[in-house]
């Protein structure tokens, strides 16, 4: 499976962390998406529709079309990567999708919601546009004038939110100490910081040293999971177990099994039939980036 990078050039890059772009389904058929407290655009260039599973023990699904976006998810959800021969996609910043949607990240979350409700007729034009270029470097520098046609006027960011995603994101910092940091009340605090990031700041905090713990866990092949949970602020281990099965739906170790197969980021492989008996044909991922 390739797995191309392109990171934007500013202004993009103050709210984008990168444009990537997938190619080639894996021998596994299914994926689990943890949250990461961020929003993502994907666009389907070998099928005009996505299905998404809540679970990895159902087959019900929903669908959507070849566009969309998927919004701050605290849960996670599951993919089929058949569709995985042709995908392109937009990985925002935490924060850094508010100024390319009609909605507020706040009213996108637990959600996915089709593009061309967001960005009207012009999505289906931008999907066409790119399913029929044929080079990466054409179908990124596509997708990178759409974005910036969005961002025509200046998006007003509030600094509380600027302020306390860099509080959060380091951990050790208290929601009540950030609102006063910013002078706001907890409750505005809250409002504003939801409404751009797509979640609460106790939440968005959450999900961030729930990412520490992965992070540090794919570094191990055997990870002290104790260790683990005080190195990244947890009270003990059971805090970090109860983290992992609400954000994974997996107990760390199980988790831990599933690193072996390599994904994309905050994507965890799900074992099936089609892998297991296709062992003769080595799974890899070829991860380029595109300047």
């Amino acid at each position: 499976m390739f797995y191309l990078v392109h990171t934007p050039a500013p202004p993009l890059s103050d709210f984008i962390e990168n444009l990537w772009l997938l190619s080639d389904a894996p021998l596994h058929e299914r994926e689990l998406i943890i949250p990461s407290g961020t929003l993502e655009l994907v666009i389907n260039l070998h099928q005009d529709e996505f299905r998404i599973y809540e679970s990895v023990h159902t087959e019900e699904h929903r669908r959507y079309s070849g566009a969309l976006v998927s919004g701050a998810y605290q849960r996670p959800f599951v993919i089929d990567t058949r569709e995985h021969a042709s995908v392109i996609g937009v990985h925002f910043k935490p924060g850094g999708a508010f100024p390319f949607f009609r909605e507020s990240a706040g009213r996108l979350a637990d959600a996915h919601v089709d593009l061309d409700t967001l960005f009207g007729a012009s999505a289906r034009e931008l999907r066409e546009r790119l399913c029929s270029s044929k080079t990466p470097a054409q179908r990124f520098g596509i997708l990178e004038i759409a974005l910036i046609s969005r961002l025509l006027r200046p998006p007003k960011r509030h600094g509380a939110v600027q302020v306390g995603l860099a509080c959060l994101m380091r951990g050790g910092t208290s929601v009540a100490n950030v609102a006063a940091r910013v002078e706001l009340s907890h409750r505005r605090f809250i409002q504003v910081f939801t409404a751009e990031v797509g979640m609460t700041p106790k939440l968005f905090a959450r999900v961030r040293r729930f990412q520490r713990v992965v992070a540090l866990a794919k570094q191990d092949p055997s990870p002290d999971w104790g260790h683990l949970a005080l190195a990244c602020g947890y009270f003990d281990q059971s805090h970090l177990v109860r983290d992992f099965v609400t954000f994974s739906g997996l107990s760390p170790t199980e988790f831990a099994r599933h690193l072996s197969e390599p994904v994309k980021e905050n994507h965890i492989a799900v074992p099936n039939e089609r892998s297991n008996l296709s062992k003769t044909r080595a799974s890899s991922l070829l991860k380029v980036d595109v300047q």
